[in-house]
């Protein structure tokens, strides 16, 4: 039956032939791990002779694991593959260049600088003529006219300059989150046995081979057999899609994926697939992740319609799940884009309209000027070889036009986002917060309310045991063993040291006196601390009954709140040990150990007593109870799986007091989040009364408020009706007082997190951020708009989940994260504050100017030069402004808060009036006021004029010191506070000083700038610092008496949304824009190719299937994509009417909740 060659492999001797050295291939172990259940054991019974042998097969030890001799793995990576799914390659520079020039603004001016620079070197024959009207004929500027070309070459090179600098922004930015991306990854770290050590490996280094330990809360890094588990059970939705957790036994099905979650149990497993080999790593390489495989899937495209969708990652049945799976997606609950990002997007459309109306009719209004001037004026005839003069003019109107367009749009803004993102990012690192999904930054400056777990995040998750109910006896302080009964320590040293998970222990402190150090679970080592004060040794009693000895675990998990370990007892029958939450365990027990160590009955009347008197005073000092008890089974094997008749008839052994102390510095942050008006709530699992007295510690819930404090059973009464089902009305009546959730399921935070997050009640709809740390957590941190994972104590499932990961389990650092989320909102709008103001100025100077004089005041290449420097530099210098804690002592902005507040309108508009009046002032009265030729009304092809650089070099100037009026917003008066903390503002400023100096004097023609004395100069410099002082006379005027201003920028209602943005998993409001014409489109287009599809299957006689689903699809798309013209019909149903944007939006299943019927 099995192959014969196996038993005389020696165990370690490593053989040479290739194939041989191992007793199976690659390919032998990826098909193996393809089989389910039955087939898989059938498999691995016949065809290895059982897991032992496959493990001897693989030369390891299912006990001791590998050796780790470095050239045995070396040897096992170049035959099995690395633990590694390679990444997608980044995109190199040049690919990011291509990506920038796809711009259509520079298109258009890259386009017309080309015109222009052909028509430069154009020389007309009749150019001489002066029927042809202005052109220059002067012999000294004939050297003029021959440097022509360098207006186009300059635009040119500015283009090709915005260029690269967006090019390098990307890929810094790509750089950037590389960075911590792989830091997250290099840090998740699995439980490997070495040489019969138990040590933390990096998932990278985990080879075929090896043996792992795994636990509740891990995700799986590689695939692997089952040798040996208790009550495991698996979440393998990740992979199958299918929701049930999957029960893995030895007997039934003992095969472990990577990517799927473990959800109870623990085990050890033999790796027998890692990296691309993996099932995971198999979808990935199908996804075309590992290497750029999109180009050839292009190319294959059209062979394989028909296969390509029949590619099913595991053998089940994958077809009828992904059907099933669309009908799912279509009720999936939709999350919005960034709050931010929205906002943006609707301005920046707003603005980009209104510059192209704007260039258009300066184009137009130069064009008919000229015309009319030069053929119906002064009547000249339309000459032939005058022709290429007139078409150098309408390109240079064409130029000023399209430099209007370039300057109205706010090209830095997206330039701004992410640098400010970014920026935000790394510097959060340092706050300890590992930003995973980037709106998350920038969301938390939202946050209005914050659901925070207790242990590990309000305290410091350093458990010990401080109090004891022993024998009738409560010691205050950990008793002496010698006055305990000899039978009674036992029980209690048995109880703990085997009835934990093996892989919870102490270990010696890392620095002299220091304290031990715990591994694993915190409330394990609490306990296996006290059996060390009562100076026993949990390590002797662990190597007597090792854990292949334990005969059934009923692991921890949430529904439980207990855990209970049964081994046989040398004499026969069995013992059971069980812990877990006083109450619960407590209920369970019929008797309980007297004085003596003798068990006498324990009736509920004791039960109550034992309440009232024990436990209760003991959780109203903040402290955890637990209750550790027996039971013996003596009369043969009851029925195991039977759990409600086991766990009963328990013998109480001690209830024991556990201190988590509160972490100093919480009471200062939580007092914080409520001067910024953050409600901070603990969701908890403990004791209510526990929760009560640490809730108050922190300072989250104080004496004499009119606040709830309530346990999930009350909870759930409360906000349920007969059916059971949640009444979002009745949540609304608890949730705005609620602060503690005591005894809480994992079900029960989801409710509340979805709950308040839905609820329309308030004119705000709340923005929530969570932490979590457990597996169970992984529902609520998705809900939450801002889920914080545990970097520490967090199980990887919840980091998974998460958008951020608390690098030290502290919840100031989510404090921190609060005003960095606020401190980017605020830079955008510095940034926006100071770039509208160029925008409203630049554009109207160069229409009117153009309008009445012919020609802008401002060239292209200056235009592109403030458009470089104010849009490239200012967004550095803005964005980078550091947090200060004034962040913290306003409220929240919330979802509809407009980006451009009535305050920052004023002082646009105030500063645009006063640049305004100086460059008119200076184009209309400057040469008389300066005593100088005036530059107006200029021929084609003259030299650069003092009075024009004057201009330029004025409204570089004051935008140049309005950019320090830029970096406040609220109306501060003191716009220099804390100006040398942001040294890269500082040295943005200087930088652009001292390159407009060097581009007046040395710019000469490209720039069409002139040399200035030093006495224009000063005047240039007095202009520009009389903006800061006009902008404390802005700040004088009260905000609230401009009644006129309009704010901008607002966020999406919740009509727009509804109506827009059915089926979609995600709303992205730059698509919705764009989106609206797309959509008929987009169908006329695919079932044309459905059509072509058809008939070439019926050509080529193909697998008809594939084209048959692809056109499912295609119709499921149909339902989805709603086209705006269709109404959304919304029919009363019992739940109160949803008017806030999201609550449209994150409704999980929108069909149900508002009755939505989707023509």
């Amino acid at each position: 039956m099995t192959n014969p060659t196996e038993h005389t492999l020696p165990s370690n001797s490593i053989l040479e032939s290739r194939e041989g050295e191992f007793g199976c291939t690659v390919m032998d172990l990826r098909k193996l791990m393809e089989l389910r259940s039955s087939d898989a054991i059938d498999q691995i019974n016949v065809h290895y002779g059982g897991v032992m042998n496959l493990c001897s097969r693989l030369k390891t030890n299912p006990v001791e694991g590998l050796s780790g001799n470095p050239a045995d793995l070396e040897k096992r990576k170049q035959v099995f593959g690395q633990n590694l799914i390679p990444p997608k390659k980044p995109k190199t520079f040049l690919e990011l260049v291509w990506e920038a020039l796809q711009d259509v603004t520079l298109i258009i001016l890259e386009i017309a600088a080309i015109i222009s620079l052909v028509l430069s070197f154009y020389r007309p024959p009749g150019g001489e003529n002066e029927q042809c009207g202005l052109a220059v004929t002067s012999p000294e500027d004939e050297g003029e006219a021959e440097a022509g070309w360098i207006e186009g070459a300059a635009i040119l090179f500015s283009v090709i300059i915005v260029v690269l600098v967006t090019a390098f922004n990307d890929w810094s930015k790509e750089k950037q989150f590389r960075g911590p991306q792989n830091r997250i990854e290099k840090e998740q770290k699995f439980s490997v046995i070495r040489n019969g050590h138990i040590i933390q490996l990096p998932v990278a280094e985990i080879v075929v081979g090896d043996i792992a330990q795994i636990k509740y809360g891990d995700l799986l890094p590689a695939d692997g057999i089952l040798i040996q588990g208790n009550d495991l059970k698996i979440d393998e939705s990740s992979l199958t899609g299918e929701s049930d957790h999957v029960k893995k036994s030895l007997e039934r099905d003992p095969m472990l994926l990577s990517g799927t979650h473990v959800m109870e149990g623990s085990g050890r497993m033999v790796v027998t697939a890692v990296g691309i080999n993996s099932q995971t790593g198999i979808i990935f390489t199908l996804l075309g992740a590992s290497e750029g495989e999109e180009e050839e899937k292009k190319k294959k495209a059209k062979t394989q319609d028909g296969v390509a969708l029949e590619i099913q990652p595991l053998n089940s049945q994958e077809g009828i799940d992904s059907e099933e799976k669309e009908k799912k997606a279509a009720k999936l609950p939709k999350k919005e884009k960034s709050v931010l990002q929205g906002k943006l997007t609707r301005l920046a459309v707003q603005i980009g309209k209104a510059g192209l109306i704007m260039s258009a009719i300066t184009v137009l209004i130069l064009i008919l000027y000229f015309v009319i001037d030069n053929f119906v004026i002064q009547r000249r005839p339309w000459l032939a070889e005058c022709t290429p003069i007139y078409v150098q003019y309408f390109v240079k109107f064409f130029i000023i036009g399209v430099t209007v367009l370039v300057v109205a749009v706010p090209e830095g803004l997206p330039l701004a986002v992410t640098i400010s993102l970014a920026y935000s990012v790394k510097k959060m690192m340092k706050d300890n917060n590992l930003v995973r999904h980037l709106d998350a930054c920038e969301t938390m400056g939202n946050a209005t309310a914050i659901c925070s777990d207790k242990t590990g995040t309000l305290t410091m998750n350093r458990m010990s045991v401080v109090q004891a109910y022993i024998g009738d006896t409560r010691y205050h302080q950990i008793p002496s063993p010698d006055d305990l009964v000899p039978k009674v320590l036992d029980l209690i040293v048995n109880g703990i040291s085997i009835n934990s998970a093996y892989t919870s222990k102490i270990l010696p402190p890392e620095k002299e006196g220091g304290l031990p150090r715990q591994v694993g679970n915190k409330t394990e080592c609490a306990l296996l601390g006290f059996v060390s004060d009562l100076k026993q040794d949990y390590h002797a009693v662990r190597s007597e009954v090792p854990e292949e000895k334990l005969y059934k675990v009923y692991t921890f998990n949430s529904v439980r709140k207990s855990m209970s370990t049964v081994i046989e007892k040398p004499g026969g029958g069995y013992r059971m040990y069980s812990k877990g939450a006083s109450e619960i365990i407590l209920r369970k027990c019929n008797r309980i150990l007297d004085k003596k160590g003798e068990a006498v009955p324990f009736k509920n009347k004791d039960r109550d007593e034992m309440v009232r008197t024990v436990i209760e005073p003991m959780a109203c000092e903040g402290l955890r109870t637990l209750c550790i008890a027996y039971r013996d089974f003596n009369d043969g094997e009851p029925p195991w799986d039977n759990e409600s008749e086991i766990l009963t008839e328990l013998t109480c052994i001690a209830v024991v007091g556990i201190e988590d102390p509160v972490r100093p510095e919480v009471p200062e942050a939580i007092a914080k989040c409520k001067r910024a008006g953050i409600t901070v709530r603990m969701v908890t699992g403990d004791n209510i009364n526990t929760a009560r007295a640490i809730a108050t510690k922190c300072g989250i819930v104080t004496p004499g408020d009119d606040f709830l404090c309530l346990e999930g059973k009350e909870f759930n009464r409360l906000i349920r009706n007969e059916k059971g089902e949640v009444e979002q009305e009745k949540l609304d009546k608890i949730w705005p007082k609620l602060r503690v959730l005591a005894r809480s399921s994992p079900t029960d935070k989801h409710t509340l997190v979805k709950g308040i997050i839905d609820s329309t009640v308030g004119d705000q709809r709340q923005v929530v951020a969570v932490t979590g740390d457990g597996t169970n957590d992984g529902p609520a941190l998705k809900k939450a708009d801002v889920g914080f994972a545990m970097g520490i104590a967090g199980t990887d499932v919840a980091k998974e989940a998460s958008d951020i990961i608390l690098t030290d389990d502290n919840f100031t650092s989510i404090v921190k994260a609060v005003m960095w989320g606020r401190n980017v909102y605020d830079s955008i709008s510095k940034f926006l504050q100071f770039q509208l103001t160029v925008n409203v100025v630049a554009v109207i100077v160069a229409f009117t100017g153009a309008c009445i004089t012919q020609d802008s005041p401002l060239k292209a290449v200056q235009m592109l030069w403030v458009n470089l420097i104010m849009d490239t530099f200012a967004s550095l210098a803005l964005a980078t402004e550091p947090p200060t804690d004034s962040l913290l002592k306003r409220r929240p902005y919330g979802r509809n808060k407009p980006l451009i507040s009535r305050t920052m309108m004023k002082n646009i508009l105030g500063h645009a009036v006063y640049q305004l009046t100086v460059i008119f002032f200076l184009v209309f009265a400057g040469e008389k006021f300066f005593d100088i030729d005036s530059g107006r009304r200029a021929p084609l092809h003259s030299p650069p004029s003092q009075h024009y650089t004057i201009i330029f070099n004025t409204f570089v100037l004051m935008q140049l010191f309005n950019e320090i009026n830029s970096r406040k917003i609220h109306g501060e008066r003191n716009v220099f506070s804390g100006i040398f903390r942001n040294l890269i503002f500082c040295s943005v400023v200087l930088g652009t000083f001292i390159s407009q100096i060097i581009i007046v004097e040395f710019g000469g023609k490209p720039f069409s700038c002139t040399k200035l004395t030093l006495s224009q100069w000063f005047w240039c410099l007095f202009i520009g610092i009389g903006e800061l002082l006009w902008g404390q006379v802005i700040s004088t005027i009260p905000t609230q008496s401009l009644k006129f201003l309009k704010e901008a920028g607002h966020g999406t209602t919740k009509e727009e949304i509804t109506k827009d943005a059915e089926g979609l998993d995600e709303i992205d409001h730059a698509e919705m824009e764009l989106r609206r014409g797309q959509i008929l489109w987009f169908r006329g287009l695919n079932r044309i190719q459905t059509q072509i599809d058809v008939i070439n299957t019926f050509q080529t006689g193909a697998s008809f299937k594939g084209v048959l689903k692809r056109q499912t699809m295609g119709q499921h798309l149909d339902v989805k994509h709603v086209p705006s013209s269709s109404y959304v019909t919304v029919a009363p149903v019992k739940s109160p009417p949803t008017t806030s944007v999201a609550a449209a939006v994150s409704s999980p299943t929108l069909g149900n909740q508002s009755g939505q019927s989707v023509p």
